[in-house]
């Protein structure tokens, strides 16, 4: 991703200062728009937690608002408990001065550096406290634009690229309490992710004093088949480069998905979270 001063200037952002409303209600919910807010952990009793906050599911974006709540709890021996709940609109709130979001009694809510996350969904209920470690960070201004004029875009900011997790979680009524490591980053747009990239690899991880953020993002066809690298390290919590065209990423073990019939890899250069599905139209992608 590249930002040029005049991008900036366009979404009201500053090179290198991530500010609390960056992290606030970037839509307005409508038809045509989607939005999130995603957190994971590795816990130290050994089991792995997700939550994400959705004004309404990215794979369906032409609905009106329709808040839904995700959670994912993989226990040390590999239980899971997996679930997801849509809630009444009515019950949604989110600010656009800060994160703080609600749907019904559950609370998404931080400012940059401290989070409280609280959700109970079908019998599986979570309590968190996510403290940053490293500052928040974005690649350049965060926005990668797509089509002749830039019409549609994907938003894509790490409010807490690595952050101490305290967690409080309980399944059908067996409760535990631990610590961690955690992520917690945020994700807007107006136009379908499976109809603008091909796909994307995504990893983040911690080894000592390092912290590393890594995505690689290729546009649908229509777009070029653009490649966007996007790596961010840290030592000792503070960030130590971001340069993306200094970076290259090799895929190993590619095979064809049966699927959807896209090309993947078994073992990237990196460890990722993979998307590989979706068709897609109009014009180049052009990151900023």
């Amino acid at each position: 991703m590249v930002g040029a001063a005049a991008d900036y200037a366009t979404l009201g952002i500053e090179p290198h200062a991530i500010k609390p409303w960056e992290d606030g209600l970037r839509t307005d919910g409508s038809a045509g728009t989607y939005e999130w807010w995603y957190f994971d952990a590795h816990l130290d009793d050994g089991a792995k937690l997700v939550v994400v906050f959705y004004t309404k599911e990215f794979s369906d974006i032409d609905r009106p608002p329709a808040p839904a709540i995700r959670l994912e709890l993989t226990l040390h021996d590999g239980t899971q408990a997996d679930r997801l709940v849509h809630l009444d609109p009515a019950t949604f709130s989110a600010s656009t001065e800060t994160c703080d979001v609600r749907i019904g009694d559950n609370v998404f809510a931080g400012d940059l550096r401290t989070y409280t996350i609280r959700a109970e969904v079908e019998g599986v209920s979570v309590d968190v406290t996510l403290t940053g470690q490293v500052p928040a960070w974005r690649p350049e201004t965060g926005h990668v634009l797509f089509g002749e004029q830039g019409e549609q875009y994907f938003a894509w900011l790490p409010s807490v690229p690595q952050g101490a997790v305290e967690a409080t979680y309980s399944v059908n009524g067996h409760t535990s309490t631990t610590t961690g490591i955690g992520y917690h980053d945020h994700n807007w747009g107006n136009a379908p992710m499976l109809k603008l990239m091909h796909h994307w690899y995504w990893a983040r991880g911690a080894a000592g004093p390092y912290s590393v953020i890594a995505s690689y993002i290729t546009a649908e066809k229509a777009y070029g088949h653009t490649e966007l690298p996007i790596f961010m390290p840290a030592r000792d919590g503070q960030l130590i480069a971001d340069d993306s065209t200094k970076v290259t990423f090799e895929e190993l073990g590619r095979y064809t998905d049966t699927t959807t019939g896209k090309r993947s890899a078994t073992s990237p250069a990196t460890p990722t979270r993979t998307a590989t599905s979706g068709t897609w139209s109009h014009g180049p992608a052009t990151p900023t």
